[in-house]
């Protein structure tokens, strides 16, 4: 059974949760208006997805199950130049914000939503990250050799076999709302917040489907280095990325060109929108001192 996109946001409210829950709840959590949580609610009791009191049946968990996330992969290879000095010594990744590591706030949300496999793509002083492994035992470690020698698709390149089912996660991101990972995803989609103007990298959209990817931008989604990818899409990016990375000029591509642009015919990806306050990415040396006042000295 295909599930609607309502069907699917509404019942994955109600599996996180574990709880009864009101259609106001429901409405307020998905963003869905009450007319629709109203009539869907209605197709899901009469296909015994739920139960009357609004909690999800073992019927409707066997129909969440083909969207399950299967794993994040963290890309974390390089050196993160604008951020020395304090990246001399320290992978980008690994700085502390406020007494936490910046891939941490990532981590936690990962392990949050039951994603049972991790795999860190490292580079630049990867045998530092295996402290890491004290509080995520479960990690995975590919090593990147050629991370000074080529951009990020060359991470990529080495995990392209992996996308299905799966997150792709910059790791320098600092993650405030935990929830925007989440144990189930609906399609391929790439994170991103409203912008009036922005000089950093953004998405065109139409019909929430992504149109195209550029520098700069004047109403337009920015950027936010998260991003899932179903199965189907998964094994389209494995052809992809092994073709792109040994075609001419590949290995200076940024990773996630291959579907945004270099071959973006064969994708449909969707913008999934947050919050601009949801997720930072620290980029300099003064954007961190900004938030954490411990480096302002």
């Amino acid at each position: 059974m295909k599930l609607t996109y309502n069907e699917f946001e509404i019942l994955v409210c109600i599996e996180k949760e574990k709880r009864e829950l009101s259609q106001r709840e429901i409405s307020k959590t998905t963003n869905l208006s009450l007319g629709t949580v109203n009539k869907t609610i209605t197709s899901l009791l009469e296909k015994k997805l739920i139960n009357e009191d609004n909690t999800i049946t073992k019927r409707g968990l066997k129909e969440l199950e083909p969207y399950r996330v299967k794993r994040a992969i963290f890309l974390a290879a390089g050196f993160g130049s604008r951020l020395v000095p304090i990246t001399l010594n320290t992978p980008k990744p690994l700085v502390l914000v406020n007494g936490k590591k910046i891939i941490e706030t990532l981590l936690d949300a990962v392990v949050k939503a039951e994603i049972p496999e991790i795999i860190i793509v490292t580079g630049y002083l990867n045998e530092q990250f295996e402290i890491l492994l004290k509080k995520y035992p479960n990690i995975k470690f590919i090593y990147n050799e050629k991370y000074n020698e080529a951009n990020n698709i060359s991470s990529a390149y080495l995990v392209r076999d992996k996308f299905s089912n799966s997150y792709v996660l910059e790791s320098d991101l600092y993650l405030y709302n935990q929830d925007l990972i989440r144990k189930y995803e609906y399609h391929s989609n790439f994170l991103g917040f409203k912008a009036d103007r922005t000089d950093d990298w953004c998405l065109e959209t139409k019909n929430g489907i992504i149109t195209k990817e550029k520098v700069g931008g004047l109403d337009c989604y920015q950027m936010c280095g998260i991003s899932y990818y179903d199965k189907e899409t998964g094994k389209q990016m494995e052809k992809d990325i092994k073709e792109v990375f040994m075609s001419p000029g590949g290995k200076e591509r940024y990773w996630e060109q291959v579907m945004l642009d270099v071959r973006k015919n064969n994708y449909k990806i969707y913008l999934r929108e947050c919050k601009k306050e949801d997720i930072i990415e620290i980029d300099t040396f003064n954007e961190l001192k900004a938030i954490d006042k411990t480096y302002d000295v």
